[in-house]
């Protein structure tokens, strides 16, 4: 029967909720999804009903543990994936969420945090691996303290919770009851002390938020109690749980220091890995932000975050809104199909720049045309500016780390491209892995957390020898080209910072 033993596993993202099961041998199966709506009711607000997101949750695990009961699979343990930074009020008398979920998208209080940057921006830094930023889901509930007659009713009555996702699903899905978060959640909400593992309560009470209704901080892999079987219909014990983009960096097989991934969706993000000690210059840049890799056996693993906005969202603008191409699959195919572009770059900057400097008003641009330009040749530029892209933040991830980068990882939609992954290969000098079954990394990783001490792996490291690599890219071009590339490149974007600041002056 040890071979039909399997982990429930839930990947509770922003845009839908999916459950599957996953198996000693690494195999992802019995995936049950749907989506979940996300609301913007005014500028800088986006919001999610929590309680349906439950609901919804709750729905797709019931679904895949029913394929996986006419399998004959034995479910064994249950690991948790969630979107990070969402906040959530909820009363725990009833059980239900009081207020819309603030979505870690949203800004409304962008200009509040803006104002306490000056002061405190720089203790976040060096404590907690980031500034303000422009959302805080402490702020958010602090303001809901203060404004929210049902939400100040039930902290007066003792019957209030806060946390972020993790801390909603768990508060329900397990018999603890218990209000908790973890790591490589707490991390993305710019409170927790990275190198102390605990909350720094001198910025929430800045905040105005009260620390006695914090999550109790727990581990990424750690007993978070037994799963309420009038819920699910099983009674096992609940072994993990972690944000999703740190499950799909331990499901690419990311554990070792100098490992990085890059995963393509709507943006393209690029994590480096940097074991247990901190990054050399950690705080130092707002875009490359300190990151919880991961919290087990009261050691924390950590990683530096970089992140492209608009790669995959702006192949679908070149499609929809300008209509060039008919879909992302011809660009890339029409790209193969010529050596270079020849001298054309495309910068994918439609909400703006984050390397190599935070510009929010930073806006695309395609350089280099001529009468001579082929629509192939744009395809080519387009491609290459998301490859030169993910090259930059692998460089700003790098000056913050202060460790060599030995390897890219690569996962998400756009890594079907080979023609992209070449690129990615030639740009950087750097190895570029394809994993199979890359879609599925935070499912596959959730549950290597949660099984790795014995209960299906002895350790992570043999959890990740179940990784099956479907593609190896390795650079095809010199130094001297790649530095020529390169090169070009840095001029375009220096050139549109210059138009940014020009246009700011006037």
């Amino acid at each position: 029967m040890q071979n039909r033993n399997v982990i429930l596993a839930i990947d509770e993202g922003t845009s839908g909720t999916r459950a599957a099961v996953v198996a000693a041998d690494g195999h992802v199966s019995c995936l049950a999804y749907t989506p979940l709506q996300v609301d913007s009711p005014r500028p800088g607000v986006v919001e999610q009903d929590a309680n349906v997101l439950l609901e919804k949750t709750l729905d797709v695990c019931r679904d895949t543990l029913a394929q996986a009961s006419r399998e004959g699979l034995r479910v064994v343990a249950l690991a948790v994936a969630t979107q990070r930074a969402t906040g959530v009020l909820w009363d725990t008398q009833t059980g239900r969420a009081l207020v819309p979920a603030m979505v870690w998208q949203d800004t409304r209080y962008a200009a509040d945090l803006d104002q306490l940057a000056g002061e405190w921006d720089p203790r976040l830094r060096t404590r907690v691996g980031r500034p303000s930023g422009v959302r805080s889901p402490y702020l958010w509930a602090a303001r809901h303290l203060r404004d929210t007659p049902a939400v100040a009713a039930a902290w007066r009555a003792r019957r209030l919770a806060f946390g972020t996702v993790d801390s909603w699903l768990l508060w329900h899905l397990s018999t603890q009851r218990a209000c908790v978060t973890t790591p490589t959640n707490a991390t993305s909400c710019s409170a927790y002390v990275l190198g102390e593992h605990r909350y720094l309560t001198e910025w929430v009470e800045a905040l105005d938020f009260p620390p006695e209704l914090l999550p109790e901080l727990r581990q990424d892999a750690d007993d978070f109690g037994r799963t309420r079987a009038d819920l699910l219909g099983i009674d096992v014990p609940i072994l993990a749980c972690a944000g999703d983009q740190l499950a799909g960096a331990v499901g690419l097989g990311c554990l070792d220091a100098g490992q990085s991934m890059c995963l393509h969706g709507t943006g393209s993000f690029v994590d480096l890995v940097l074991g247990p000690s901190l990054p050399a210059r950690s705080g130092q840049s707002d875009s490359t932000l300190t990151m919880t890799a991961r919290r087990c056996q009261d050691v924390s693993h950590f990683s530096v975050e970089t992140f492209v906005a608009t790669t995959g969202s702006a192949l679908n603008w070149v499609c929809d809104k300008l209509h060039w191409f008919d879909n992302a699959k011809q660009i890339s195919a029409l790209a193969a199909t010529v050596p270079s572009s020849r001298g054309v770059t495309f910068i994918p900057a439609l909400t703006g720049l984050r390397v190599p400097q935070m510009q929010p008003e930073a806006r695309a641009a395609l350089n280099g045309v001529s009468m001579a330009t082929t629509q192939a040749e744009i395809a080519h530029a387009i491609l290459e500016g998301i490859a030169h892209s993910v090259a930059s933040c692998i460089d700003a991830n790098r000056e913050i780390a202060g460790i060599p980068v030995t390897e890219l990882v690569v996962g998400g939609g756009l890594s079907g491209s080979d023609t992209l992954l070449q690129m990615q290969a030639d740009l950087t000098g750097l190895p570029i892995h394809r994993m199979q079954e890359t879609d599925r990394a935070s499912l596959r990783g959730i549950a290597w957390l949660a099984g790795a001490s014995g209960l299906l792996w002895d350790s992570l490291d043999q959890a990740r020898t179940t990784n099956e690599p479907d593609a190896v890219f390795t650079p095809r071009v010199g130094a001297d080209e790649r530095a020529g590339r390169r090169a070009l490149w840095h001029a375009r974007v220096a050139s549109e910072l210059n138009h940014v600041q020009a246009f700011a002056t006037h």
